[in-house]
C-alpha cells in the first residue's frame, strides 16, 4: 500500500502521528554551549508546526567539537541544565510532539565564525581553538590543519558521545540522532578525501567505517532500548574518488544490523571541491536506494518544499518520512497547509483552533471550537 504523508509510523517505542519531521537546524545562538531565549522562541514555534517530530540542532559533544562559538552543546552540566530548562518551558506551551536531538562533533570544520560573520576559520590567536580530525589535513586552502586524533583522542571522543547521550536521556528526549554527514568528524572518517590514516581506522572501506560504527555501538548501548537512534548520512561527497552511494548502502547494511532506527539521507560537506546538482528533491534517490537495498527506514531531505512533492516521495516508496528545514523557517505552519492541501487534518494548539480560513477548516477537524 502506498504510504500517505499523514499516516502514523512507529520507531521502536515512539509513535509518530505523521511522516513529517523538522530537521536539525544550527542557530549559532548559544552562549558557551548553553541554549538561550532564542532557542525557546525557535523551538516553540516549530514544536507547534504539526510535524510529528522536532529535532534540536546539531549539538556538540565537546566544547572543541563545536562548529562555532555559538553552537549548542551537551558536554557539561550547564549545557544540560540550559537545554532541560528551555525545553521544559517550550513543552509546557505546545501540543505534544516528539523531541529528538542530533549529537555531533565538527571535526576539522570546527573553530569557525558564524555564517553571518563569514564562516571562516577562527585562529587560535583570535579566540579559536585547534580542531581535531582523523588526519592533519585542512578543510580548505589557507586554513590551519587540524590535529590528528590518536588512540586516546578517539577514546575520548567516543566517550563524549556516550556522556552526551546519557545527558539527553536525563533531559527526557524521545529520540537521538548521530551526525555522520556534512563534513563533520564522523563523516571525515568515512571519506577517503579527509581520512588519510594508515592505522586500523583508515585505508579501505572497513577501516574508514570502523570509528563511526564504534561510536554508534557505544551510544546504542547506553541509549534506552525503547527509544530510537538514527543517523544522518552524507550519501555522496559529490567529488570524484570520495565517499559515494555504493559505500553508503554498504554502511547502511551494517547500521541496520546494529539496530539503527532511521537513516536521514543527506549529502556533501566534506570538501569545497564538491559539485552539487541542486534541484528539487535532488537527494531523494539516495533515500530510495538505501531503503530498497537494506530495508532501512529512510528520511528524505533536500529542497522538499511542497506538500504534493513530499506526498509523492512517500507514495513512490522512496522514503518512509520526509524532513524539512528551510521550508519550516519560511512557513512554520507548513504542516497545517499541507493538511489542507491533501485532505488531512492536524491538531493545532487550542489557542489557534479558529485560525483556519473557511476553505481550509477541514484541516482542523476534531479541534474543539466554541464561539461566544
Amino acid at each position: 500500500m502506498p504510504v500517505n504523508l499523514f499516516d502514523p509510523i512507529a520507531l521502536r517505542g515512539l509513535s509518530l502521528v505523521n511522516r513529517i519531521v523538522v530537521s536539525p537546524m544550527c542557530q549559532y545562538s548559544a552562549v558557551d554551549g548553553r541554549a538561550t531565549d532564542w532557542h525557546l522562541v525557535h523551538w516553540a514555534q516549530l514544536m507547534m508546526s504539526g510535524a510529528s517530530m522536532f529535532t534540536i540542532e546539531a549539538t556538540s559533544v565537546t566544547a572543541d567539537g563545536r562548529i562555532s562559538p555559538g553552537d549548542l552543546g551537551l558536554y557539561d552540566d550547564g549545557c544540560e541544565e540550559a537545554i532541560a530548562h528551555t525545553l521544559a518551558r517550550a513543552r509546557a506551551q505546545c501540543p505534544p510532539v516528539a523531541i529528538a536531538l542530533q549529537l555531533t562533533h565538527a571535526g576539522r570544520k570546527g573553530s569557525s565564525y558564524e555564517p553571518w560573520n563569514g564562516g571562516a576559520q577562527i585562529s587560535v590567536g583570535a579566540g579559536g581553538w585547534v580542531a581535531k580530525a582523523p588526519s592533519a589535513v585542512a578543510y580548505a586552502a589557507g586554513e590551519a590543519a587540524p590535529a590528528s586524533l590518536d588512540d586516546a583522542g578517539l577514546a575520548a571522543v567516543r566517550d563524549a558521545f556516550v556522556a552526551s547521550a546519557l545527558r539527553a536521556h536525563r533531559i527526557g528526549l524521545d529520540a537521538l540522532g548521530l551526525h555522520f554527514a556534512h563534513g563533520y568528524l564522523l563523516h571525515e572518517f568515512l571519506s577517503p578525501l579527509s581520512n588519510l590514516r594508515t592505522d586500523r581506522y583508515g585505508g579501505g572501506f572497513e577501516g574508514r567505517i570502523r570509528f563511526p560504527l564504534e561510536v554508534f555501538d557505544a551510544v546504542r548501548a547506553v541509549w534506552p532500548e525503547s527509544r530510537p537512534l538514527g543517523v544522518r548520512l552524507s550519501c555522496t561527497d559529490w567529488v570524484d574518488g570520495g565517499w559515494d552511494i555504493e559505500q553508503s548502502v554498504e554502511l547502511s547494511r551494517r547500521l541496520v544490523a546494529r539496530g539503527v532506527d532511521w537513516i536521514d539521507t543527506s549529502s556533501g560537506g566534506v570538501s569545497p571541491a564538491q559539485r552539487i546538482p541542486l534541484a528539487p528533491g535532488y537527494q531523494v534517490g539516495f533515500a530510495g536506494a538505501i531503503r530498497r537495498a537494506t530495508g532501512a527506514t529512510t528520511v528524505a531531505v533536500g529542497l522538499i518544499t511542497s506538500p504534493e512533492q513530499a506526498a509523492a516521495i512517500l507514495a513512490a516508496g522512496d522514503a518512509d518520512m520526509v524532513a524539512l528545514a528551510r521550508a519550516f523557517l519560511w512557513d512554520p505552519r507548513w504542516v497545517w497547509h499541507a493538511a489542507a492541501a491533501l485532505g488531512a487534518s492536524v491538531a493545532p494548539p487550542r489557542q489557534y483552533s479558529r485560525a483556519a480560513p473557511r476553505n481550509a477548516a477541514a484541516a482542523f477537524a476534531g479541534a474543539k471550537i466554541a464561539q461566544r
